[in-house]
């Protein structure tokens, strides 16, 4: 048995291959058991996971010409706006070979991009122009980045064009489009965390550019990563006491209740998930929020949702406070990664 598997209280992986919920099932061959993504019963699970819920009352609600609930730059409304149903696509593995799903990602890239390059946030419903460069955010851009790269469009222009503000943005480097409305300095700094580095934001950066191979990262982009992983590691995860601003002397409790899906808030398990993605699974100083993460699940070896957007969404993916297979999916995928 696998190391990780020994951590646990139960045995979950029957109950994630169930094929009751077949998008956990997808996931859960590709990245528990390392199923490659052309096995048949990886391409079963997939395929009926586009035919059922949550994904399939996402994809119902989509517009013919690619948007969600109104057309523009799809910020709002929260959590059923365009860019909101694309990052939850793309968390829910769905295929990016069906065609709902590219219109998706074509409708955001045509109108979700600020001159500077970031994918950015608004709420306006103008088609005919961009949003603006203040609506340019570390969490919004990672978040979309990482589903944009997700579904294929790594080489699209406009996609390094975001790859680049993200990177450039972080590090400083030749970079004087700070805002005090918006993302206003490197290493993270931003107007809604007091213009203080903000590790949600970093957690979401990190993410969008942890897709990008590591063949094909520029090096100002693996500068960026590098600055980004220094931030994350200056704290204990466990505690997760990052700079907090508006007077705040205690992390939010956020952290600390582990969900599913994710919007802009980040816990403490997502930050262990980018931290290993980038490469840091085994990092002596992730060892207290591992232990953190194994002492949340319960004695049958579940996770339960704490944060589960109920009533927020297309479709409530999971009920608040129940043993959640999508963040027990989520724990042992890092616990696999950091005990091998």
């Amino acid at each position: 048995m696998e190391t990780w598997r020994t951590v646990l209280s139960a045995d979950p992986l029957p109950w994630l291959l169930e094929e009751e919920i077949p998008a956990v099932r997808h996931l859960a061959l590709r990245r528990l058991l390392d199923e490659p993504e052309d096995a048949p019963k990886v391409r079963r699970a997939r395929a009926a996971a586009m035919r059922l819920d949550p994904i399939a009352a996402i994809l119902n609600a989509q517009s013919p010409e690619g948007w969600w609930v109104k057309p523009g730059h799809g910020y709002g409304p929260k959590y059923t706006g365009t860019v909101w149903s694309v990052i939850f696509l793309d968390q829910l593995g769905a295929d990016p070979r069906d065609g709902r799903v590219q219109r998706a990602c074509a409708y955001v890239l045509a109108h979700g991009q600020a001159p500077n390059g970031a994918l950015a946030c608004s709420g306006v419903t103008d088609e005919s122009r961009p949003p603006p460069n203040s609506g340019a955010i570390h969490c919004l851009n990672g978040n979309l980045l990482r589903a944009m790269i997700g579904f294929g469009h790594l080489d699209d222009q406009r996609v390094r064009r975001a790859i680049d503000w993200q990177a450039r943005s972080i590090t400083g480097e030749g970079f004087d489009g700070f805002l005090r409305s918006g993302t206003s300095g490197p290493t993270f700094a931003c107007s809604a965390n007091e213009r203080l580095p903000c590790a949600w934001g970093a957690i979401k950066a990190l993410g969008g550019l942890a897709r990008i191979p590591p063949r094909r990262r520029a090096p100002h982009v693996r500068r960026a990563i590098d600055a980004g992983v220094a931030f994350l590691l200056s704290r204990d995860p466990a505690v997760s006491d990052y700079p907090m601003g508006w007077g705040n002397t205690k992390p939010s409790g956020s952290w600390f209740k582990l969900g599913f899906p994710s919007g802009y808030v980040a816990d403490v398990l997502q930050n262990l998930e980018v931290l290993s993605e980038l490469g840091h699974a085994r990092d002596p100083r992730l060892a207290n929020a591992l232990d953190l993460v194994i002492s949340m699940q319960g004695p049958d070896g579940r996770w339960r949702n704490r944060y589960a957007y109920n009533g927020k969404t297309w479709t409530d993916v999971e009920r608040q406070g129940a043993p959640s297979k999508w963040v027990t999916l989520r724990a042992c995928a890092v616990l696999k990664q950091a005990l091998g």
